[in-house]
């Protein structure tokens, strides 16, 4: 070969190596030590208790995030397209509700039958029932809030909600998606838990410090409030009142996958939705921030993507030989994750679950199942 051919092939490979180790990144990471992944057995064990889950169609709309629920039993979820969405009680006829010209996520009726929004790219809204949209906060203590994510409303009117991160914004990142990857991979806990006071019209901090700040519960009581930390695999309990007020714990840890919404049931029970298994190259890269500078280098299709329950569990039956109901591209009622078509809604009803109900009304479980892009 001629020794010009390998002088190229050398400069350009230094090229490529000198990109790699030094062209500039969004993020700036931390070493972190995540600990081993559970598995899927003891409570984590895979199970079929909501194997009669009922599809809802949202039509043409994708990616339902919440779910709320009027005085009438109407279901509200909120879409990638920017809109919110109202079905009828039994689940049929959605029609758009309203559209926040945003990215809404959170949602949640207040005492008036007002619906609250965390809205990623514009803050906390409230839409009244007149349809109204209007933007209650957009900073907390002179920081702005850069990804309103989930909340909840106490008795009093005060509404506790997530800005999953300060440092990366899902307007300035391009998508929800893309920002919270970001956050994530630098692991420095820009997230926080705020609350708006409605006798100040302002917002302000609670928690700081989290990591990916996502879904956001109160207790029935109101003595403490969960949110998750999506980034180290975990749920917390910050106390509001009592002899552990201002104090902050691990409710839950070391969960299998990414945590999501939180949801406040029955009994004290609280629902977590996971986002997605967790990832054993994800977390073998904890502990490495240079490489996590590195893999921030590659094009954004070589970038560790979320695995869709759905398609694991699609993958695994098709690996048996024995396609489960819906793999023809559609999704089985059993399927927690979303395919490329429109994101369906789920409904089970809560006899299915194992344990026996504590007494009172019969209730329904909805929760939305929406793909990560």
């Amino acid at each position: 070969m001629p020794r010009a051919v390998w002088t190229a092939l050398g400069l350009g490979l230094g090229a490529l190596a000198l990109y790699f180790a030094f062209w500039p990144v969004p993020v700036d990471p931390v070493a972190w030590t995540p600990p081993p992944a559970p598995g899927y057995g003891g409570p984590f064990a895979r199970n079929d208790r909501l194997a009669a889950m009922e599809r809802l169609s949202l039509g043409a709309d994708h990616g339902p995030e919440a779910v709320a629920l009027d005085a009438a039993g109407r279901i509200y979820t909120s879409t990638r397209e920017g809109r919110i969405l109202r079905l009828r009680p039994d689940g049929s006829g959605a029609e758009t509700y309203a559209d926040t010209n945003g990215a809404p996520l959170g949602l949640h009726f207040d005492a008036s039958g007002t619906l609250i929004v965390a809205d990623a790219m514009r803050g906390l809204l409230r839409i009244t029932p007149d349809r109204r949209v209007t933007v209650l906060a957009t900073e907390a203590d002179g920081t702005p809030i850069a990804y309103a994510d989930d909340l909840d409303v106490a008795r009093d009117g005060r509404i506790y909600f997530s800005d999953a991160s300060t440092k990366y914004g899902a307007r300035q990142g391009g998508s929800t998606y893309s920002a919270s990857l970001l956050e994530i991979i630098e692991h420095r806990g820009n997230g926080r838990l705020l609350v708006w006071d409605p006798a100040t019209g302002k917002a302000t901090t609670v928690l700081r410090g989290i990591h990916f700040a996502n879904g956001v519960a109160l207790a029935d009581d109101e003595r403490y409030v969960l949110v998750s930390e999506t980034g180290s695999y975990r749920v917390l309990r910050h106390w509001l009142s009592g002899p552990r007020g201002g104090q902050t714990e691990p409710l839950i840890e070391n969960l299998p996958g990414f945590p999501d919404n939180v949801t406040r049931g029955l009994g004290g029970r609280f629902w977590v939705a996971l986002i997605s298994p967790r990832s054993g190259p994800v977390d073998s890269l904890a502990t490495h921030p240079f490489l996590r500078k590195v893999l921030m280098r590659l094009p954004g299709a070589l970038l560790p993507q979320p695995e869709l329950w759905a398609r694991r569990r699609l993958r695994r039956h098709r690996q048996r030989g024995d396609e489960p109901a819906g793999s023809d591209g559609s999704l089985s009622q059993d399927q927690l994750g979303a395919g490329d078509g429109p994101s369906p809604l789920h409904r089970q009803s809560r006899d299915a679950r194992a344990r026996p109900p504590p007494e009172g009304p019969r209730r329904t479980l909805i929760h939305s199942a929406a793909s990560c892009r």
